[in-house]
């Protein structure tokens, strides 16, 4: 599970048809076998595909414009880049390598999903990683989102430009503004 380059969000009832969803998704993008498999997350599919995931999201994002009724059981797909253990240390260690990817004056902001887990408070996770970027953070309009997805144990690390998470909610919001 913990290889995947991809965390899908859905309802929890729906799984199973979220799970085809995906797969028919990804095969009609070039990907005929990706391994898609439950999380300890009720809702949260974890999927290892062979296509870059950001260019999934960029053609999801095209699909959405074309057919938004064509995403009936996946509501968010999020990339991710590594994944480490969930304890503030191993986190620490996995943000050093990526966050070279927030350049010198790009301005960014963290993300902290947490998902069966209780170790640490969302507010302590963003005070310690948060101080390894000398950036200038900004909360609204960040060029840069630094996303830590903790699925219990492990914690899936991106730094990721603002559109290349893919999330109906926020697509359906900026439809109708």
């Amino acid at each position: 599970m913990y290889d995947c380059n991809l965390l899908i969000s859905c309802p929890w009832p729906f799984v199973g048809e979220a799970r085809r969803e995906i797969a028919c998704f990804l095969r009609l993008l070039g990907d005929e076998k990706p391994a898609i498999e439950l999380t300890v997350a009720r809702g949260i599919i974890g999927v290892k595909t062979r296509l870059d995931s950001r260019e999934v999201i960029k053609e999801l994002r095209v699909l959405f414009s074309q057919d938004p009724k064509r995403f009936q059981y996946t509501s968010k797909w999020i990339p991710v880049d590594l994944w480490t253990d969930s304890d503030i240390e191993s986190m620490r260690k996995a943000v050093e390598p990526v966050k070279d990817k927030i350049k010198h004056g790009e301005r960014w902001r963290m993300i902290v999903e947490r998902r069966r887990y209780t170790l640490y408070h969302k507010i302590d996770i963003i005070a310690a990683l948060a101080e390894l970027i000398e950036e200038k953070v900004d909360l609204t309009n960040p060029d840069k989102i630094l996303r830590i997805d903790i699925v219990g144990k492990f914690a899936g690390v991106s730094v990721v430009l603002p559109c290349e998470f893919f999330s109906m909610a926020k697509l359906n919001v900026a439809e109708t503004n």
